[in-house]
């Protein structure tokens, strides 16, 4: 099975469809000038178990790289998928400020 990554800025989000065009998942985001933050990540139960999470984080990433965005990661998905790909820490929004 073949699974095609775009951006859909319209809709604020990216879309993962496979061949015949069909929605496999999609991740949302918000921008606010250099800073992209990715909300919510829902796979389509069809496709659960394969790697369309994977596929729209790699995606969503790449693209952030490309323009020199800051992201923040308040999906848990991206959050655990960027755990295993420290190749993109330097684009993430790390808090140093501890709450007391």
């Amino acid at each position: 099975m073949t699974i095609v990554v775009s951006e859909v800025p319209e809709k604020g989000r990216f879309e993962a469809r496979d061949e015949d065009g069909e929605l496999a998942g999609v991740l949302t985001y918000q921008v606010t000038g250099p800073i992209i933050v990715f909300t919510h990540t829902e796979i389509d139960s069809r496709f659960e178990g394969s790697d369309v999470g994977s596929l729209l984080a790699r995606a969503a990433m790449d693209d952030s790289r490309s323009r020199n965005r800051t992201v923040v990661p308040m999906c848990p998905l991206l959050g655990e998928w960027l755990e295993k790909h420290p190749e993109y820490d330097k684009l993430v929004a790390r808090s140093t400020r501890r709450i007391k």
